[in-house]
């Protein structure tokens, strides 16, 4: 469960974080009170749970309440990403000296939490990252030892940060262990001309795993930005909406996530992550294609699917029923492999839908899908 940068804050704050004074409107109108509360000028930043906010023009400097109201009404409404801005955040405005970027991560491949770090932060920090990964600090942190003042000037001083950033890690590990996230981040960690440090964003993911003992969050409704988001996950589906062209549909977190990456691989860009888990049936699989492709930016669709407990020719099945309750508008590209495979395959034959092709490999559906996708005579089919 991502949380929204004022959540994030708020967590923050109670950890001993020290965050400039902010308040949340969905009102350009109360937006203007906010600012005149904090003293005329503010930072009118959109909530929305995607990056890239101040590049798509969704983080702004109000000189005065006016401004604010007027900002805050070009922001409320504003498509980032496919995400919908619902509410603004107006903070208060800081002096800013130096910019960094700390946060600690679950590593699942090491089984242990990374620390990043880097006296580079703000908005290209991914760039950084990718034309200069030396200057990022990458250090694996003990989750049984955590991180201890020492430990966090070790970081600190890996990743050039000033003294005074050594209590903020401890802290933020606080914050990661004792909320049960899987990723906490302060982009950026500021200086300010003052000598102050302080967390000017904030980005926390909780484990969904441990929201029966978070009960802040337990009995919280999951807001959704994205409208196939939030239908999705109205059917009960295990959807994430992404950038991309190709839609996906799995049996399998680690199968679905492989699957991404090969269709990375060909060259296109994965539309969404699905997975269906064992419950490929004929409703699963109408609700899945369904959200998929009201999707504007998928122009092909790709089922992944690994027959165990639930068999292929279950699977195929639930495909021929669902294409009688969804209009197949895309190229679907179907592989199914592991058991009764062969039978399913027969099945999606027998059925001889002009839309959807079969592959025997996972390398070769995907390259399939990316092809389609690419392809102008796709988007509109007779």
């Amino acid at each position: 469960m991502d949380l929204y940068e004022h959540q994030a804050r708020e967590l923050f704050a109670e950890h001993g974080i020290v965050v400039p004074r902010a308040e949340v409107t969905s009102s350009s109108k109360e937006a203007r009170a906010i600012a005149r509360g904090l003293g005329g000028r503010a930072v009118v930043k959109a909530q929305v749970k995607t990056g890239g906010r101040g590049k798509a023009g969704g983080v702004k400097l109000a000189a005065d309440p006016a401004a604010a109201e007027l900002t805050a009404r070009q922001i409320l409404g504003m498509d980032i990403k496919g995400h919908t801005v619902r509410k603004v955040m107006l903070a208060q405005p800081v002096d800013i000296e130096s910019e960094f970027y700390v946060s600690y991560v679950l590593d699942r491949a090491t089984g242990t939490f990374l620390a990043i770090a880097s006296a580079e932060g703000g908005m290209d920090i991914e760039e950084v990252a990718a034309t200069r990964p030396e200057a990022v600090a990458r250090i694996p942190v003990d989750p049984a030892e955590g991180v201890t003042t020492a430990a966090a000037a070790r970081i600190a001083h890996a990743a050039g940060l000033p003294p005074q950033a050594v209590d903020v890690l401890v802290r933020l590990w606080g914050v990661l262990t004792r909320e049960d996230a899987l990723l906490v981040e302060v982009n950026p960690l500021v200086r300010t001309a003052q000598g102050d440090i302080l967390a000017l964003d904030g980005k926390v993911t909780l484990d969904d795993n441990a929201r029966f003992r978070q009960q802040r969050w337990g009995a919280q409704e999951i807001a959704h930005d994205d409208p196939l988001e939030a239908r999705a996950a109205a059917k009960g589906l295990n959807y994430v909406k992404l950038d991309g062209e190709v839609g996906v549909i799995g049996n399998g977190a680690g199968l679905v996530m492989s699957t991404l990456d090969v269709v990375a691989g060909c060259g296109a860009r994965p539309a969404n992550f699905l997975d269906i888990g064992g419950g490929a049936s004929a409703q699963v699989m109408a609700d899945g294609l369904g959200v998929i492709l009201d999707d504007p930016a998928v122009r092909s669709v790709l089922v992944n699917v690994f027959g165990g407990i639930t068999a292929c020719d279950a699977v195929a099945d639930g495909i021929v029923r669902a294409l009688e309750s969804v209009r197949l508008t895309k190229p679907l590209v179907v592989r199914l492999d592991g058991n009764n495979a062969a039978r399913g395959r027969a099945i999606l034959d027998d059925r001889a839908h002009p839309l959807v092709r079969q592959a025997t490999t996972m390398d070769g559906a995907a390259r399939q899908a990316a092809d389609l996708a690419r392809d102008p005579a796709c988007l509109n089919p007779a």
